[in-house]
């Protein structure tokens, strides 16, 4: 460093003025860039040294002869010296020798040879080029063209912008190229797209989630525009998230420019929370996940601003929280600088689970040739002929007012538009809602009046049609209730929440489905639901009876129609715990402590409320258990006993054959297992593949979870869900069930047959399921339900030392089982059921 700079900060040194100032910064300047010019040289002088093969490492030879006093300094040196000797003269351990040459523009061209080969130099082309650019080439692209006129291989990396498209497919998905639009696209620019804002768009028109990865300025919006014109046009909702406050103001202004209806969510400003277009801080969205916000129910498209911040410290845990959590019907648009891992990216495997459902969906519908249940919160309202067939009836036989509850915003809006023809009020009523509705937007600045939905909610009003959901502004709400208990509405599509302490009752109340989305899982109406909705049908003084009609669009079991219909309400069960925030809120409270309350809470008089019906309930077992009276107790209890051992013999040694490592090479398609989850006992079923992927609880682990594809028997009703076999029912009763591919883990399993069949080509399709289930049966009927096992020792070859002493211990056992002399005595066999009752 210059002496001069130091000059400044000696004592006695000269008054400071201007010059001396401006002096010292073109000082520090110079010295900066000294700075800048020797880490490049050294960065570049170091991973010459990588390429080659060498290390700055310090041999074990060279440390041995380093003493802690330094004695070996010189000799360490002069091996040092000699390695780097043996290194410049191409030692046998340097694997290639780089040389850089002489570009123009922002260019690094790099020529690796391999060390027994000469470097000869790039010769420029003499003759015309074989093919002609309409445009200026860049510097990269004309040294890659010369290094082909030269017949040398060559590796181009250049950013995105450069016009490279990667599709990320995983092993086990067919890649299905993007379509190309055939109607007119949701938004138009006035400028020529860039081609990888084409490619970008093209994915978005294909319902594909997309990563941009672009340098800043390359027009990485425009993709996002289009995304968010795009959920507009379908009726969804869409968020755009940014990592900071001020980007997420500066996004605001711009999209309010380009779309009206948009919103801002930050921690300091919220506006508009109702959009259609939500611009918030990933924080927020991360908060209304954990929250289960209702607005994520209606969300098509997320849009991820600066994806790159991912790798931040601090804030990156947010993104992947945030994706992770986002509902599986979510499609993404990622924006980024240039980063070199995007296809790494692209390919993470966030929601394998979900993604391999979908497609197995997809593919079933696919080869079955035919339309199954489409309708239902995920958009699209195949349904919607009929929901009209039934209210055109509703009019015609006079049974308005009429309340229709589907449980989607999108649906309320989506069947109001459908019934741009029917008008239900005359002249005068038509009057009186005009003249209502102006007075009460009156209240508004003359701004708000200019809001889209004050406009766009009048002409269904004026025919008698209301709408009424939590997107709705609040005095537009306020509006549609006042003239719907006004009987000004005769027809009004709404959520659920319409029924929640409102009083507006009708003559007939209509479900557009009998199944809802809850923020968790797709699911029947409970009874309380139901009651708490259909009571709305009948109007007390007006009405003799009230008409329900519940629309089922799905099979519908017959215990859980009688559940919903004749089932009584949810009863009211305190919900209360004790949660860190509120310990924390608390210790600012004087007087009041964690103790105080539980002690006060509805969850703690609950339990001390139950407690007197407990110990009637113990006092009452005690006494029957001492007047209860065993035939041959002792020797049932000695079968009992015996049963028990059996049983854990069994899981002993089921938790040695079950290890991957022993199990896996018998996991072929075909074979039959028998599968138990959840204690519910489905039988036998058979092995279609398997995947395996790392333990999300401990991913650092290296340990792996084993995922079966299976097909088996379920019962009908509960074969709607088939994501959790938690979920899943056998069949019962008159319910003959179906065959159905369920993904579970290998723990579910707790016998593996020696038996194969032999499996259809394609089990997807709805007739081979039935015949892979025919086979099954007829397996199982042939073996008399005693399908012989993998023998551990003799067919799976298990080399555990422990294993063979249980596998004898097991033989003994179940010996003794067969010549019980309990086990002929069928005349106390319910006494063998009352004692393992009892014990």
């Amino acid at each position: 460093m210059d002496e001069d700079l130091f000059d400044a900060f000696e004592e006695g040194a000269p008054e400071r003025t201007d010059r001396n100032v401006n002096d010292a910064e073109d000082i520090m300047r110079q010295v900066e860039r000294r700075r800048q010019e020797e880490c490049r040289s050294n960065a570049d002088a170091f991973l010459a040294r990588m390429a080659a093969g060498e290390s700055d490492a310090v041999s074990l030879k060279r440390r041995s002869n380093i003493t802690a006093d330094g004695s070996g300094k010189k000799k360490a040196r002069a091996e040092e010296d000699e390695d780097e000797g043996s290194c410049l003269g191409l030692g046998a351990h340097q694997r290639n020798s780089i040389h850089i040459l002489a570009t123009e523009g922002n260019c690094l061209h790099e020529v690796v040879v391999p060390v027994n080969m000469e470097f000869v130099p790039l010769k420029p082309r003499t003759t015309e080029p074989v093919k002609m650019y309409p445009f200026q080439l860049d510097a990269f692209q004309k040294e890659a063209i010369t290094c082909i006129d030269n017949l040398q291989s060559v590796l181009v990396s250049a950013h995105t912008s450069a016009g490279k498209t990667v599709v990320v497919v995983p092993v086990n998905m067919e890649f299905v190229p993007l379509k190309p639009r055939t109607t007119e696209p949701v938004k138009m620019y006035p400028f020529q797209l860039d081609a990888f804002q084409k490619e970008a768009i093209t994915c978005i028109d294909n319902l594909q989630s997309v990563l941009v990865s672009a340098h800043t300025s390359a027009g990485k919006t425009v993709v996002a525009l289009y995304a968010i014109a795009m959920a507009l046009a379908d009726k969804q909702r869409v968020i755009y998230t940014s990592p900071i406050k001020a980007l997420s103001n500066q996004k605001y202004r711009e999209l309010q420019e380009e779309f009206s209806d948009v919103g801002l969510m930050t921690g300091d400003v919220t506006l508009n929370p109702d959009a259609s277009c939500l611009v918030m801080t990933t924080e927020i969205l991360r908060s209304m996940l954990y929250k289960g916000s209702e607005i994520m129910r209606e969300v098509g498209w997320v849009i991820f601003d600066e994806i790159h911040y991912m790798r931040d410290k601090e804030r990156g845990v947010v993104w992947e929280e945030t994706i992770i959590l986002l509902p599986d019907n979510v499609h993404y648009v990622f924006l980024s600088a240039t980063i070199p891992n995007a296809r790494q990216f692209a390919g993470g495997d966030f929601r394998e689970d979900k993604f391999k459902e979908a497609m197995s969906v997809l593919r079933s519908v696919g080869d079955e040739g035919k339309g199954g249940v489409t309708r239902g919160r995920r958009g699209g309202t195949s349904g919607a002929s009929e929901v009209m067939k039934i209210i055109r009836t509703i009019k015609e036989r006079d049974m308005v007012p009429c309340i229709i509850f589907s449980f989607s915003r999108k649906e309320c809006e989506a069947y109001a538009t459908q019934l741009k023809d029917v008008d239900f009020n005359d002249k005068k009523a038509k009057s009186v809602i005009k003249e209502i509705y102006k007075n009460a937007i009156s209240l508004l600045s003359d701004e708000d009046r200019k809001l889209p939905q004050i406009g766009q909610v009048l002409p269904y009003l004026l025919r008698g049609i209301g709408i009424h959901h939590s997107g709705l502004l609040p005095i537009v709400k306020e509006v549609i209730e006042i003239l719907f208990g006004e009987g000004l509405l005769k027809t009004l599509f709404a959520t659920e929440t319409f029924s929640m302490g409102l009083n507006m009752p009708a003559r007939t109340v209509l479900f557009t489905s009998a199944r809802k989305f809850d923020g968790k899982d797709y699911r029947w109406i409970t009874s309380g639901e139901y009651i708490q909705m259909s009571g709305r049908a009948g109007r007390r003084g007006k009405d003799d009876r009230g008409l329900v009609i519940l629309m089922v669009d799905q099979q519908m079991g017959q215990e859980v129609a009688k559940k919903i219909i004749k089932g009584t309400a949810d009863p009211l069960n305190s919900q209360f715990r004790l949660t860190y925030n509120m310990v924390l809120n608390l210790l600012r409270v004087e007087g009041i402590n964690p103790e105080f309350m539980l002690e006060n809470s509805f969850y703690q008089f609950q339990n001390y409320d139950a407690l007197p019906q407990l110990y009637e309930n113990v006092k009452k077992k005690e006494t029957e258990l001492k007047q209860t009276t065993i035939e041959k107790e002792l020797e049932i209890a000695g079968y009992y006993q015996l049963e028990k051992q059996i049983v854990a013999v069994k899981e002993f040694i089921n938790q040695i054959v079950m290890k991957p490592a022993a199990v896996v090479p018998f996991l072929q398609a075909g074979r039959l297992v028998h599968v138990v989850a959840a204690t519910k006992d489905f039988g036998w079923a058979a092995i279609l593949n398997f995947h395996k992927k790392p333990d999300p609880s401990n991913p650092l682990s290296g340990s792996l979870l084993y995922i079966l594809d299976v097909a088996m028997l379920v019962s009908t009703e509960s074969a709607q869900d088939l994501t959790n076999v938690a979920h899943l029912q056998p069949p019962s009763g008159s319910d003959a069930g179906v065959i159905e591919i369920v993904p579970m883990m290998l723990d579910c399993v707790t016998e593996i047959s020696a038996v194969r069949i032999k499996l259809p080509q394609d089990v997807r399709s709805r007739d081979a399921k039935k015949s892979v289930g025919r086979t099954i049966k007829e397996v199982v009927r042939r073996f008399n339900s005693n399908l012989p096992s993998l023998d551990p020792l003799n067919d799976m070859k298990i080399t555990d030392s422990s294993l063979e002493p249980h596998v004898n211990k097991l033989e003994a056992l179940e010996k003794r089982k067969k010549s019980h002399p309990i086990r002929f005595a069928v005349e106390i066999a319910f006494a063998c059921v009352q004692f393992v009752h009892i014990f």
